[in-house]
């Protein structure tokens, strides 16, 4: 029965320094979620151990892997950027913390403390080198209406590439009112992508940008 209670305890500590990390950035699954999961995965385990066929005991513990699929899909969704997916670090969060419980269930304290260090490692550490990878590329979707006239858009193209920006034109449209409207995907530095912002905030020829 002790051992029991160490590796309940184990759960909620673990589950709860994941789901406090998640907590702290606001995501969809956070301290308590994490918490639940760590535990819940480590009690599925440890009945399976009592309730199971004494020849096939990770039977229960096997379909955690499966159920918890189910939860870390519900937090997947697609973003408001071009191709941007959010929620994909918390399923995986899920998923692994749904392993620690298992590895705790099974009686494996020593492994699940470790691999669970590494992931608070991994979160907080990896988080400073994802900012920087991200401020030195970035991907806006720009859209541009302007009055319409010869080779309009291509001298806003020509924009982005003095500003080392590579782009991409994925539409153009032209309306009744003699307007064009250009779309790209743009990608490069944020520092990059605020010279030329605001250079087109400047034009008094861009009647509309989104970016």
């Amino acid at each position: 029965m002790q051992d029991i209670i160490v590796k309940l305890l184990l759960a909620v500590l673990i589950g709860g320094a994941i789901g406090a990390e998640r907590e702290y950035r606001s995501k969809s699954a956070g301290f308590r979620t994490m918490t639940l999961i760590c535990l819940g995965a480590t009690l599925f385990t440890i009945f399976s151990q009592f309730i199971g066929d004494p020849g096939n005991r990770d039977r229960i513990a096997s379909n955690i892997v499966t159920g918890i699929g189910f939860v870390g899909a519900g937090v997947i969704f697609k973003g408001d950027s071009f191709g941007k997916i959010n929620g994909v670090t918390t399923a995986a969060m899920i998923w692994v913390t749904a392993a620690l419980g298992t590895g705790i269930g099974a009686g494996y304290l020593l492994i699940s403390g470790i691999a669970g260090g590494l992931i608070i490692t991994v979160l907080l550490i990896f988080s400073l080198l994802e900012r920087w990878i991200d401020r030195v590329n970035q991907i806006h979707n720009y859209k541009i209406v302007c009055p319409f006239e010869n080779e309009t858009l291509h001298r806003y193209e020509t924009l982005f590439t003095s500003h080392h920006l590579k782009f991409r034109r994925i539409r153009q449209s032209k309306t009744a009112e003699n307007m064009i409207s250009g779309e790209w995907v743009v990608q490069g530095s944020e520092d990059n992508h605020r010279h030329v912002i605001h250079e087109l905030m400047l034009d008094a020829s861009v009647k509309a940008l989104e970016y």
